[in-house]
């Protein structure tokens, strides 16, 4: 190796300690955990707030509850874990938790979330989007180096 090349290497970093290794890995599991919890618990949220009516007319408070809930856990995921993947796993849990809702045909016949509900298709729609503009702005946004 000549001394040009030695010097547009790139530093190598500091080997950290091994108790800060695995207390990151510790935290960063947790993060991930715990973003699956809060979205399968939002999400039943979400879905409880979807036949809420005012005098027979669908309120729709379940629609901003899944945006702002979304973004919030897509936040903290990322955040906890310091890596962009960290994003799939709640997004994935809340959206499968929403179809099988939506899916779901109980004995008696009927649906466990009625497909004729139009707030519980927004729901469904506004609040796997909240995830994907996330995501959109992850990409768009330049790490730090």
């Amino acid at each position: 190796m000549t001394v040009q090349e030695a010097a547009v290497a790139e530093p190598v970093p500091p080997q950290q300690p091994p108790q800060r290794r695995v207390l990151e890995t510790v935290l960063r599991t947790a993060g991930v955990l715990i973003s699956v919890v809060a979205a399968l618990l939002t999400g039943l949220l979400e879905l409880f707030l979807t036949p809420l009516r005012v005098g027979g007319v669908p309120v729709g408070a379940a629609v901003p509850v899944a945006v702002a809930a979304n973004l919030v856990l897509a936040w903290f995921a990322v955040t906890t874990v310091g890596r962009r993947w960290a994003l799939a796993p709640p997004w994935v849990v809340w959206t499968l938790l929403m179809l099988f809702a939506t899916g779901y045909r109980r004995a008696e016949g009927d649906h466990l979330v009625d497909p004729q509900n139009w707030v519980a298709l927004v729901t469904v729609l506004a609040g796997s989007l909240a995830f994907a503009v996330y995501a959109y702005r992850m990409i768009l946004r330049r790490l730090p180096r």
